[in-house]
């Protein structure tokens, strides 16, 4: 097996929900031991997020979410409670230890545990501290709690998405908290080279809605440069046409013109080879002038058509398009196949633990699929042995303290 990118650095992770679990399991997935500390009893806010819910053991009500799943691979459990004294010196103990913390309570919010960045720096001064909220450690807003559907509300995105004259609109899926993650694990990464150079480390600030404002994108710089604010526009393009949703006779596609090119292919390909040509439409900008007038002529010609015949004809004379999938068309797709999209984890009791795979297919040092999803604590011990070397008697104390949870004594005291 290739040795993974990130082996032998350690990553003691003090976030939940979505944005810091989405960044730890990313530097997981490239061998980075991630130690994740969670609440004793109830654990990550997302374990209790469902239906759905998949059954691990048999001996759980509920099960674990399939929000949780998504997550948290590649990482193992630690159930400490940062409220005790003893919990709380516990994790500086790991601190000290780790190359990479990430956090995402709100701002100040471990400051009355010793859990700070200056005071965590003091004890390990290459410590990469990676701090994730709302709004930032500073500006107007910094002492608010965020979630990722206000960051879409607030950075733009919304207004800019949904149906034109129509409400706005969130996302399917969470992508300030996505985003802000990947920014993190960048922004992680680049700390970490430094370093790894110099022994310093440093403190990283990263905010939903910073991450949001910078993922408009070209939405954003049209109003920079051309004091243009977007609107929505549905699944039309703001400057590119024809590229949107049309109507086919047994569904829904996308046909994306990109280029002048392209745009005579496709007229070609639907047997009218002299709208190529046409001077309202043969350049980008004389299609985006007369848009209302091409977009429905294109649906016109596409509308008794089939949708997979004629994106497979698309396909062979260059013209991007693709059918509108449901989330169960999606994985029935067999490119999720080829290009194994999937990874199953198979538990020792037998369940077996879907997971979607990190899609960077890296030739030299690939990621690597090696703990399921923990349960709450499941590891504690095991990473306190490994991290700190220590005994039986010291866990003990940890345990009988409350500070630490050990599930397998649990475990074997709920049998008595």
């Amino acid at each position: 097996m290739s040795m993974g990118a990130l082996d032998g650095i350690r990553v003691l992770d003090l976030s939940r929900v979505l944005a810091g679990p989405w960044c730890t399991q990313i530097l997981a997935d490239f061998g980075a031991d991630v130690l994740k500390v969670e609440v004793p009893g109830k654990g990550d806010d997302t374990r209790a997020w469902g239906p759905p819910y998949l059954q691990v053991d048999g001996g759980d009500e509920i099960g674990t979410s399939a929000y949780y799943l998504a997550c948290n691979r590649n990482k193992r459990s630690a159930a400490i409670d940062l409220s005790n004294p003893e919990g709380a010196a516990v994790i500086r103990r790991l601190a000290a230890e780790a190359d990479i913390l990430v956090e995402n309570f709100k701002v100040g919010g471990l400051k009355k545990y010793g859990l700070d960045y200056e005071t965590l720096k003091a004890i390990n001064p290459r410590l990469v501290y990676c701090s994730v909220t709302g709004f930032g450690q500073t500006g107007p807003y910094a002492a608010r709690g965020g979630y990722d559907f206000v960051a879409q509300a607030m950075g733009g995105f919304m207004s800019i998405t949904g149906e034109e004259g129509g409400q706005p609109l969130r996302a399917g899926v969470a992508m300030a908290d996505l985003s802000t993650g990947m920014y993190a694990t960048v922004s992680i990464l680049m700390a970490l080279r430094h370093a790894e150079r110099t022994g310093e480390g440093q403190q990283i600030d990263l905010s939903l809605l910073d991450t949001q404002i910078a993922m408009l994108a070209n939405q954003g710089m049209s109003w920079l440069v051309g004091g243009i604010v977007p609107g929505r526009l549905g699944n039309r393009h703001p400057t590119v046409v024809p590229y949107k949703t049309f109507e086919v006779a047994d569904g829904t596609i996308v046909i994306a013109v990109g280029n002048d090119g392209q745009f005579r292919a496709l007229c070609t390909e639907l047997g009218v080879p002299e709208l190529g040509t046409d001077p309202r439409f043969a350049t980008s900008r004389a299609r985006l002038i007369n848009r209302e007038e091409i977009e429905a002529r294109v649906q016109e010609l596409v509308q008794n058509r089939e949708g997979g015949p004629l994106l497979e004809r698309m396909a062979v004379c260059g013209v991007p398009g693709g059918p509108v999938n449901n989330i169960d068309e999606v994985f029935a797709d067999p490119f999720v196949e080829a290009r194994n999209t999937v990874h199953q984890f198979r538990r020792a009791d037998g369940t077996e633990i879907p997971s979607v795979a990190f899609p960077g297919k890296l030739s030299r040092t690939p990621v690597s699929y090696r703990y399921e999803p923990p349960r709450v604590g499941e590891q504690g011990p095991e990473l306190l042995r490994e991290w700190l070397n220590l005994d039986e008697a010291e866990l003990s104390t940890l345990v009988e303290s409350g500070a630490l949870v050990d599930p397998k004594a649990n475990l074997h005291n709920s049998a008595d």
